[in-house]
């Protein structure tokens, strides 16, 4: 195998009594909505063009096992026992069980509640012990200080904002001798993936995470047929 070192629509509107805005008041809560609602950007928004119910299907399904290879990468991640690792962007929480039934203790992060709620589902269904859920804003990971081992986005990053500063509370969130590991699409025509104008080179991944300070990276593009994968410290 080969591997090149280099040495992842809420708003709420307040009326007092039967009081009207007025129409310069009613546009500037339009335009607060829209903004709130596109902050995460143009990727979220093609991804849900799809309901969560079919996401799920679509993260569940046989073909994304195709694909995605989860034993492969489980193995690629080596021994997780007793490790504490945040699942960003865990969706259906497809890799968070995953990682669970390797003896991690999983934090499966998400932005959307619709997917936390049903992770909570299958944590009660499966009787799961060692994954808990966490409803996490759009700019940050909401980690403590050193809180975590290893973080990591599959299918995520670019998906974020404004990643240097995001992925600097990643690094604050994980221990000094832990990793961030980030899945993601290659940056090319690919029969599975987002659209290209939403994929990231890896050479861009590796500058925005030299800014958030990360010093060291391992870059692995031969495991998976349409993903890389990076490793930070």
């Amino acid at each position: 195998m080969k591997k090149v070192v280099v040495i992842v629509s809420f708003f709420s509107l307040m009326a007092c009594n039967t009081k009207q805005g007025t129409p310069h008041e009613e546009k500037h809560e339009v335009h607060e909505q829209q903004d709130k609602s596109s902050h995460h950007g143009a990727a979220n928004a093609h991804m849900h063009q799809s309901s969560v119910k079919d996401l799920i299907q679509r993260f569940e399904s046989a073909e994304r096992d195709a694909y995605q290879q989860p034993e492969k990468v489980m193995a690629y991640l080596g021994d997780l026992q007793g490790q504490t690792i945040m699942d960003i962007g865990a969706g259906s929480g497809y890799f968070s069980v995953k990682l669970a039934e390797k003896g991690a203790n999983v934090i499966a992060a998400d932005v959307d509640e619709e997917f936390q709620e049903f992770i909570k589902k299958r944590i009660e269904k499966d009787t799961l012990k060692n994954i808990v859920t966490r409803k996490i804003p759009y700019d940050s990971p909401g980690l403590e200080e050193q809180e975590v081992d290893k973080v990591l986005l599959v299918n995520t990053y670019h998906h974020i904002e404004n990643r240097p500063d995001y992925f600097s509370k990643v690094k604050k969130g994980t221990k000094t001798d832990g990793e961030l590991v980030i899945i993601d699409f290659f940056k090319s025509e690919t029969p599975v993936g987002p659209p290209l104008e939403h994929k990231l080179a890896i050479d861009d991944v590796i500058h925005e995470l030299k800014k958030a300070k990360y010093t060291s990276f391992e870059v692995n593009v031969d495991l998976l047929p349409y993903q890389y994968i990076i490793k930070a410290k």
